[in-house]
């Protein structure tokens, strides 16, 4: 199953922000799995530069939750999650979208921690968010919280079983 998915991460007004490739791992109705290879590029519109990723990642789309992660992969072991609090991602044949709202939720050196609160405010200022959405992402943070403290989908090693998808280094 090779099947190249592009992401597509989207600012609020459906403006591209930033995007990159992936290999299908896993697909639902109700979400993906992909695999983001070592070295690959991303390609920052909103910063006008292209990065190069340096780890393997794992990383699950919810097309019903309003979260997205992406795993480090080093050593054959999550190293990192990275967060966002998103509206649910879109499919469109191998396109997968999602509109960011800036809050994240990113596990480091074995601590969760709630980031960009300062770019959360400001893009809700510059973009317009109505006031239900700036509520609903508040909402969707502590949701999230309380599904990695519970160990709950895809916390519960539904993301950890695709490590074996990683190439060995």
């Amino acid at each position: 199953m090779d099947k190249q998915i592009t992401i597509q991460a989207l600012k609020y007004g459906n403006l591209l922000h930033y995007e990159w490739n992936t290999t299908l791992l896993e697909k639902t109705d109700s979400y993906i799995f992909v695999l983001g290879p070592k070295g690959r590029q991303l390609h920052h519109y909103t910063k006008q530069k292209v990065f190069t990723m340096e780890t393997w990642t794992i990383e699950y789309f919810s097309f019903d939750s309003w979260f997205t992660v992406s795993a480090d992969i080093v050593g054959g072991e999550i190293k990192q999650y990275y967060c966002n609090i998103n509206q649910p991602a879109k499919i469109d044949g191998q396109t997968v979208s999602f509109v960011d709202l800036d809050l994240d939720y990113i596990w480091i050196n074995g601590e969760w921690m709630v980031v960009d609160e300062d770019e959360f405010a400001s893009n809700a200022i510059k973009f317009a968010y109505p006031e239900t959405l700036i509520h609903q992402a508040r909402q969707e943070l502590e949701a999230l919280k309380e599904r990695v403290l519970s160990n709950l989908f895809p916390f519960d090693g539904s993301l950890a079983k695709h490590i074996v998808s990683v190439p060995s280094e």
